[in-house]
């Protein structure tokens, strides 16, 4: 997906943030989070880098504990008002919350940020067609598309030594919170920002050719060949969206994109394309 206009432009001038980490919802569980934040400790992250995070998983449990239903598309929910204040409950808050907590025990000094900070501006999707989604164009409801960050905000907590942790909601005009999904969110943010590397860490850590065999990772791909792996039906599901938003990043002039586990963040960003599955141009 391309960038806004707005987001664009804020690639215009140097930054010192060159490192954005997206962390999805499956590697923020309260067991995983102490083994996450000594990774996240020791990878120098705190003036140079971003954090980005969804919770789609935990989205998920919290509204079939209420009597939601989840509907999803290509990889992607599709979002009613309901929804949306369970995402504001376990996104911007409990999510938010215990990840900034744990980083600050181990020893990071960081800020969490949430759509109200209008860190993250956006503007309701259009209904469309998606990869995945079969062939008629998808109503997401209060879905947004991001039109551009405050760049500015994000510099001045790097240079004060602050971590920025940013969670997966929008704002756009009039106040309106929306649902982003946190890949779109993170590797437009890396575009916008210039940044030499994107991290997505996942708890499978990489793409497979098998789901359930973690000998089948693929090591490197190209964007041609990540694009035909989704044409394929070799990659599935959430997948989708984050081998997406990746080449979307690179053709947006990001150097690498880094899939890996959380123990593994550390050395995906000392060693870009050790661990992991790494996507180039």
């Amino acid at each position: 997906m391309a960038m806004s206009d707005s987001a664009a432009r804020t690639n215009t001038s140097a930054s010192c943030l060159r490192v954005v980490v997206k962390l999805g919802g499956d590697v923020l569980e309260a067991g995983a989070l102490a083994e996450l934040a000594s990774a996240l400790a020791s990878s120098e992250l705190v003036g140079r880098g971003v954090i980005v995070h969804g919770g789609g998983a935990q989205v998920t449990a919290l509204s079939t504990a209420l009597g939601l239903q989840t509907r999803m598309a290509g990889g992607r929910r599709i979002t009613d008002a309901a929804t949306l204040d369970v995402m504001k409950m376990v996104v911007a808050g409990r999510l938010n919350v215990d990840l900034c907590a744990a980083l600050s025990a181990a020893g990071l000094a960081v800020v969490g940020l949430h759509a109200g900070s209008g860190v993250i501006r956006a503007a309701r999707r259009p209904p469309r067609v998606v990869s995945g989604g079969g062939p008629d164009p998808i109503d997401f409801g209060l879905v947004g598309d991001v039109t551009g960050f405050d760049r500015e905000l994000l510099e001045i907590l790097a240079q004060a030594g602050r971590l920025p942790v940013l969670s997966c909601l929008g704002l756009a005009s009039g106040g309106a919170v929306l649902n982003l999904n946190a890949d779109l969110a993170a590797s437009q943010l890396a575009a916008a920002l210039g940044a030499q590397t994107l991290i997505a860490v996942t708890a499978v850590g990489g793409v497979r050719r098998d789901v359930a065999d973690p000998s089948s990772r693929l090591t490197r791909l190209s964007v041609a060949e990540a694009r035909a792996a989704i044409a394929s039906g070799t990659v599935t599901g959430g997948m989708i969206p984050k081998l997406e938003e990746a080449a979307a990043a690179i053709e947006a002039g990001v150097g690498q994109v880094e899939i890996v586990k959380p123990s593994e963040v550390g050395q995906a960003i000392a060693q870009p394309g050790s661990v992991g599955t790494q996507l180039v141009a």
